[in-house]
């Protein structure tokens, strides 16, 4: 009976959200709890929910402040230095052209939200890619790959739900497949080396007297005769409107040397592992508003700005409580996972983490993260235990699909990428699909390598 509940709950969950009849928040807290009831909970639910909630307090600290954290050093300018350094560095070579798109994603993607960087992303270099004639679609493949591998990091939203559904630290999942994620940078590298290249050879056999000379070597603006002194820069209304605004309110020009080593800090801070996650986030924040906004109302509007984002993630994560806490305390999860154990071969049970980094790769295509981490990754995970595969490596191998899932139609930001290039959703799977499918494996089977995700 529990088991018939667990994955109908579970189908349910997925239905409702995929149909979009009810936002995830509402389907992590409503139907859990109408199930919970059906298997019997009755008064006890309460204590399992806030149980689960205890475990998940940090990671929800640790968002929230990451939010904060990230969204003020874009507010004060620390990016835009970088985006005008990066398109200077590339000038008119196709080639480098597309792996400044790849250097800036990368950047930008640290602050864990996909439509930010791909506004700025877009603000910055779509203009280039006209200019150029390069192929808008070769930017949103490189900019979705990239944002697509960095999504892992602890405050993105794949890492922080495996840790939230598995009661696991982010940063036990996250900084194990650091090795994983630099293999998959430097395919998504490669793939921009050649890409650019071929963009190269197809704009100078399309137009040899265009591009017969100076594309490579970045004389100035194709066919104008015009030097790159000359060649404006994207600074003012190429970004107006966007994250970039070189006018708002919110900018720091004088603090940014600042803004950086407290960003250099932070990052190196965090790899060290040496203080936990949420409280180094915690103080960051609180240094960068107090140097950046010394005034009290500053300071209020600033976070009043992100508040929209903090609460929409950290609402999700508290919820998330409710399907995890459920679905462990009445027993669906342990109930589910015995049957799968009785149903999966025992000669794949070892691998069971391997298969889990497989499956993720296409079931996080085709539904959403919410339902993939919260929904079938505990079942997996409990199957795992079993057979001695620790929650945590199960948890790693889970999030390898990313790249994959970054690129599905069930993801905002991804459709927001292809409307701001003006590309059409076909076109850019067509060129980006087997080459994030190629990414995820590369991940995943680093991961095995450096032991990351075990092998029972």
């Amino acid at each position: 009976m529990l088991v018939v509940l667990g994955f109908l709950m579970i189908a349910t969950f997925m239905g409702l959200i995929m149909t979009k009849r009810l936002t995830p928040l509402l389907a992590l807290i409503i139907v859990p709890t109408v199930f919970g009831l059906f298997a019997g909970a009755g008064l006890g639910i309460g204590d399992m929910v806030m149980d689960s909630v205890k475990d998940m307090s940090s990671t929800a600290a640790l968002l929230m402040f990451a939010i904060i954290y990230f969204g003020l050093m874009i507010d004060v300018g620390l990016f835009d230095k970088l985006v005008n350094l990066i398109v200077r560095a590339t000038g008119h070579d196709p080639a480098k052209v597309v792996v400044g798109t790849m250097i800036l994603t990368a950047l930008v993607s640290l602050d864990g939200d996909g439509s930010t960087t791909y506004i700025v992303v877009t603000a910055a270099m779509l203009p280039v890619y006209q200019r150029l004639g390069l192929s808008p679609v070769v930017l949103t493949c490189i900019a979705g790959l990239t944002n697509g591998a960095l999504n892992i990091v602890p405050w993105g939203g794949p890492t922080a739900r495996a840790a939230a559904a598995l009661h696991v630290e982010a940063t036990d999942i996250f900084l194990p497949m650091l090795p994983s994620l630099a293999a998959g940078l430097v395919v998504i590298f490669v793939f921009a080396v050649l890409l650019g290249r071929s963009e190269r050879r197809r704009l100078a056999t399309a137009d040899p007297a265009r591009w017969g000379r100076g594309a490579a070597v970045g004389a100035g603006a194709p066919g104008t005769g015009t030097s790159r002194s000359n060649t404006p820069l994207l600074t003012g209304e190429g970004l107006t409107d966007t994250a970039l605004d070189p006018n708002r309110e919110s900018l720091r020009p004088r603090l940014f040397w600042f803004n950086l080593a407290l960003t250099v800090a932070v990052m190196v801070l965090l790899v060290a592992d040496v203080v936990p996650l949420p409280y180094l986030f915690m103080v960051a924040s609180a240094i960068a508003l107090v140097v950046n906004f010394p005034k009290m109302s500053d300071q209020g509007k600033m976070l009043a700005s992100h508040s929209s984002s903090v609460i929409a993630v950290v609402s999700m994560v508290m919820a998330a409580a409710v399907l995890t806490g459920i679905l462990s305390g009445t027993g669906m999860v342990e109930a589910m996972s015995k049957w799968l154990v009785e149903v999966i071969p025992s000669s794949m049970g070892p691998y069971m983490a391997v298969l889990t980094g497989l499956i993720s790769i296409p079931a996080t295509f085709f539904m959403s993260n919410d339902a993939f981490y919260f929904g079938i990754l505990p079942v997996l995970t409990e199957t795992g235990a079993h057979y001695g595969i620790p929650a945590v490596d199960m948890a790693r191998a889970s999030i390898t699909g990313q790249p994959v899932h970054m690129q599905s139609p069930l993801v905002p930001a991804i459709l927001l990428l292809v409307s701001l290039a003006g590309v059409q959703l076909g076109d850019h799977h067509k060129k980006v699909l087997w080459r994030a499918l190629v990414v995820a494996l590369v991940m995943l089977v680093v991961g095995v390598v450096v032991g990351a995700v075990g092998i029972g």
